[in-house]
């Protein structure tokens, strides 16, 4: 079968392209719009689909839309409860006849699309099945939690056989995600979209008001869990946008992100107590939180936990196409790995260069150039292949530079545009992460776990080091990808560290770079001194003395 699968209901929207069971093709709609999220998660904007990346991933596979069997939409009118809370209790109606809509305005969007082949499925079965269905092993317990689906807030279940077994869903108001979107929006930043940030200044806090949020949130003796109304202003004073964090801020991050983490663990014990599965995979946006899933690895039962990579809303376009085909009875079908975006020709990268009328090189191995400027303290564009699926720069669009200068950090951050104590992500081979990370799981390929920096190394790779002394690492196999391998061997070779920086390859509230005009118009607007594209190179040119 030929499934097609569409979230586009709240945030993230992505459409994902499953044939006889295996994933070919998946791609947010923000790298085409060039639009962060590719819209806001209200009601209003429920009509708008992902009309280009469906009609990419279609294109990529060689199909019409005539030609697909099934079109799964990660989201079920049917169950939606207009007066529960949690609910945007002016528009919700809007939002569910939108979606009941879904059919006639795809027909419009992908002329040739049949309205009747459409299969609306639950938010968090979706979620649940891009885990579960997509994981690397076979039987699994399964947990999804995310700000809110259609009345629940969470899924948590069982995958056997590849029919899922449902054992506690969390109706609303009651949600996780919804209280760290609230707590996002308390300290200044942007709900829906700067959660991540949150995380990131919780490292520098105290969690001085534990007591207070284990008295407001807590587990339940059926697998579920309350959020207790909170008065956030009565903890702390909200943060302006753009005004100086202090540290009350910090410590407010920290103290929910503590007992975020405490709750997810009562919930893994009671589903492995339920279950008695080895294995865990995890969905929806909580899953997103790296410093959550190694408490998850390391002190949860189970043995082996895997995350989607696009465990957003996005990856329920891939989750509703794989429950779909799970239905049908379709073959089992495993993650292969996150570039399932698009990738570019050769001979389309040179026509871009030509267009933009940059000089450029084509050395005889990139690799090899991009590890000799790196330990020259160049910050390089590394644009190579197919471009990954979900918020993570896993080597295909991404911004390298060297670990061990201190100033790099703030450097990066200067390039990218965002907020001071925002860590980068270290990226190493496979087997030399051992050697300098300890704790979280090895290989860890999507930077969806921290662990922490071996002492002896702090020092040799500061920029990677976050303030608490841990990293978001992401190992690199060899054998799945060869360029970047060589690139690390050789720039070991030249500086003594297994380790080279990589972060996104973007500015601040702009998408992650797509295609090779998207790297050309980054590369020309921020201080990046190489663009490594494809085969080609691409140099700064340095401005005569006195001229900037």
């Amino acid at each position: 079968m030929r499934i097609l699968g569409i979230n586009a209901v709240f945030h993230d929207s992505a459409a994902a392209l499953v044939v006889d069971g295996h994933i070919v093709a998946a791609a947010e709609e923000e790298r085409f719009s060039r639009r962060k999220h590719g819209k806001r998660p209200v009601p209003f904007s429920t009509w708008e689909l992902p009309e280009q990346a469906a009609r990419w991933c279609l294109d990529y596979a060689g199909l019409r839309p005539e030609d697909v069997d099934a079109i799964g939409y990660s989201y079920d009118p049917d169950l939606v409860e207009h007066d529960l809370g949690g609910m945007d209790p002016a528009w919700e109606e809007l939002r569910t006849t939108y979606t009941r809509r879904f059919p006639q305005f795809l027909s419009t969007a992908l002329p040739g699309s049949d309205p009747e082949r459409v299969r609306f499925v639950r938010h968090h079965t979706a979620h649940a099945a891009s885990a579960g269905l997509a994981a690397p092993f076979g039987d699994c317990a399964v947990l999804t939690l995310d700000g809110r689906g259609e009345n629940t807030s969470m899924l948590s279940g069982e995958y056997r056989d590849r029919k899922l077994d449902v054992h506690a869903t969390q109706r609303l108001p009651h949600s996780l995600g919804l209280l760290y979107e609230d707590l996002t929006e308390h300290l200044g930043f942007a709900r829906s979209s700067d959660e991540y940030k949150v995380m990131a200044l919780a490292s520098y806090g105290r969690p001085r008001h534990l007591e207070f949020f284990r008295e407001r949130v807590f587990t339940t003796k059926d697998g579920g869990f309350r959020t207790l109304p909170i008065s956030w202003r009565d903890v702390v004073e909200p943060r302006s946008p753009g005004s100086e964090f202090t540290d009350e801020h910090a410590d407010l991050a920290c103290s929910v992100q503590t007992r975020l983490e405490e709750v997810l663990l009562e919930l893994c014990s009671w589903l492995h107590e339920r279950t008695g599965a080895r294995r865990l995979a995890l969905a929806g946006g909580i899953a997103l939180n790296c410093v959550a899933n190694t408490r998850i690895h390391n002190d949860s039962p189970f043995d082996e936990v895997w995350v989607q990579p696009a465990a957003g809303d996005s990856g329920t376009a891939l989750g509703a196409a794989l429950s779909l085909a799970a239905e049908a009875g379709e073959p089992p079908t495993h993650w292969q790995g996150a570039d399932l975006g698009r990738g570019f020709a050769e001979a389309q990268i040179r026509e871009a260069l030509d267009t933009a009328r940059v000089p450029y090189e084509r050395p005889d191995d990139v690799a090899e150039t991009v590890a000799e400027a790196l330990a020259d303290n160049a910050i390089v564009a590394w644009f190579e292949g197919r471009s990954e699926f979900g918020p993570r720069a896993l080597g295909h669009r991404s911004l390298l530079a060297h670990p061990g200068h201190r100033g790099n950090l703030e450097r990066l951050n200067d390039v990218k545009g965002r907020e001071q104590f925002r860590p980068v992500a270290p990226m190493l081979l496979a087997d030399r992460a051992p050697n300098v990370f300890r704790r979280g799981p090895i290989p860890s390929p999507y930077m969806l776990f921290v662990h922490d920096v071996d002492e002896e190394w702090r020092e040799r790779i500061p920029a990677v080091t976050h303030v608490d002394g841990t990293a978001r690492i992401q190992t690199v196999d060899t054998a799945a990808e060869p360029l970047v391998a060589r690139m690390l061997e050789r720039f070991e070779k030249l500086t003594g560290l297994p380790v080279v920086v990589n972060t996104s390859l973007n500015t601040a509230g702009r998408p992650m770079v797509d295609s090779p005009r998207d790297a050309l118009e980054c590369f020309g607007s921020a201080p990046v001194d190489v663009l490594a594209i494809g085969p080609f190179v691409v140099r700064r040119q340095r401005s005569p003395a006195g001229h900037r």
